[in-house]
């Protein structure tokens, strides 16, 4: 039962929204990917398979015991916001898709700005009930993929 459980509280990125991420980031190879809230690791995944260094940050054991299974990348079981303050290398794309119940959203930009490398894009992906003030949004159906831009 609990597992069927945790499964429903997942809510992985759609089809839809995951190409049009890749599509917007264009060539990511080489780059230095962080996946946070990384919950089933797709977008991780697909990073990889698009020749990117990635990082994936999930809180939960059983799920992150699932990516590494599967994963190249470095997986780390802990709270995305306090690897933000310890990350060792800045990475060039931060990608966040935080579960439904998470409300600490200005914390997390900020973080994520903070620990990104120049010119390095964060990505947040949440409901389009919510707006934050992004340098660009797409919008597919419910959800808002939110773009910041690190400029030095």
């Amino acid at each position: 039962m609990k597992k069927t459980r945790n499964r429903r509280s997942l809510r992985p990125t759609s089809s839809l929204v995951r190409n049009a991420l890749f599509n917007i980031l264009g060539d990511i190879e080489g780059l230095n990917f962080l996946d946070l809230f990384a919950g089933t690791g797709q977008i991780g995944l697909e990073a990889e398979r698009r020749g990117a260094k990635v990082i994936y940050v999930e809180k939960d054991p059983r799920r992150a015991m699932e990516i590494k299974k599967v994963a190249k990348g470095k997986v780390i079981r802990g709270d995305a916001l306090r690897v933000l303050d310890r990350l060792e290398d800045r990475p060039h794309i931060i990608f966040a898709d935080p579960p439904y119940s998470f409300n600490d959203y200005h914390r997390l930009i900020e973080k994520a700005l903070g620990a990104l490398s120049l010119g390095g894009i964060f990505v947040l992906e949440h409901s389009k009930k919510e707006s934050f003030g992004a340098d660009e949004e797409r919008v597919y159906g419910d959800t808002i993929l939110s773009f910041w831009r690190k400029r030095g």
